[in-house]
């Protein structure tokens, strides 16, 4: 590695594994990223951790206080329910236009990711939920199929930031969901809705399933916050 390579490298290298331990609150809602912690724990200099800190805070990860430093931004029941309601909105409107612009190509793709998601257990253990790292990879690779044809770059990067922001609220209350929630059906039936290109029915289904999500850490958030 070159030096002039080196403190970008650190810096997004720093960025990827800071925002890893925020979406799966390793590092919880509400704490003070100390630099001095921060330094000696990711084995990162001040400057590129301070890009990275930056970089969390334009994208709402992290918030910054005049004169106190960094911190894990907070959950919150409102911001759950504008984070759902925006994403129910936007990738309906994508959605609706990757079915439009629908292709044979685009079809077999979305056969073969909701395969994987398929055959992936969502948990390590039959009996106990802990949660399976490859499950969320293929979960995340259907959602993006989906919308994936949508046409517009900016959007579909608006999603991906959103998905990031829900997913922390996902896991601070993950195992309350199982196994009693039948995910796998909720995938096959917007599957089904998209091949039988039923617009209106594959929209209402995915809103529905992102809901569901919403409702189940809502009321669990409470207790998750005390």
């Amino acid at each position: 590695m070159s030096t002039d390579d080196q403190p970008a490298t650190l810096a997004t290298t720093i960025y990827a594994r800071l925002k890893a331990d925020i979406l799966t609150t390793r590092l919880e809602p509400g704490r003070k990223l100390q630099s001095r912690f921060l330094m000696e724990q990711y084995n990162v200099g001040q400057t590129p951790l301070r890009e990275a800190l930056n970089r969390l805070t334009s994208e709402e990860f992290v918030v910054g206080m005049e004169q106190r430093g960094f911190y894990v931004k907070e959950v919150s029941k409102e911001e759950l329910q504008e984070l759902t309601k925006t994403r129910c909105w936007v990738e309906g409107l994508a959605l609706r236009e990757s079915m439009q612009n629908a292709t044979q190509t685009w079809e077999e793709a979305l056969l073969v990711a909701h395969h994987r998601l398929d055959r992936t257990p969502r948990s390590l253990q039959p009996d106990t939920f802990e949660d399976n790292p490859d499950w969320e990879k293929v979960h995340r690779a259907f959602h993006a199929t989906l919308i994936g044809l949508c046409g517009s770059r900016p959007l579909l990067g608006f999603c991906e930031q959103l998905a990031d922001r829900l997913y922390r609220y996902r896991m601070m209350s993950i195992a309350k969901a199982y196994p009693a929630r039948k995910v796998g059906a909720e995938h096959s039936d917007i599957l089904q809705a998209v091949l039988g290109r039923d617009s209106e029915r594959a929209v209402r289904l995915l809103q529905q399933h992102y809901q569901r999500t919403a409702d189940v850490i809502y009321s669990d958030l409470d207790g998750l916050l005390a």
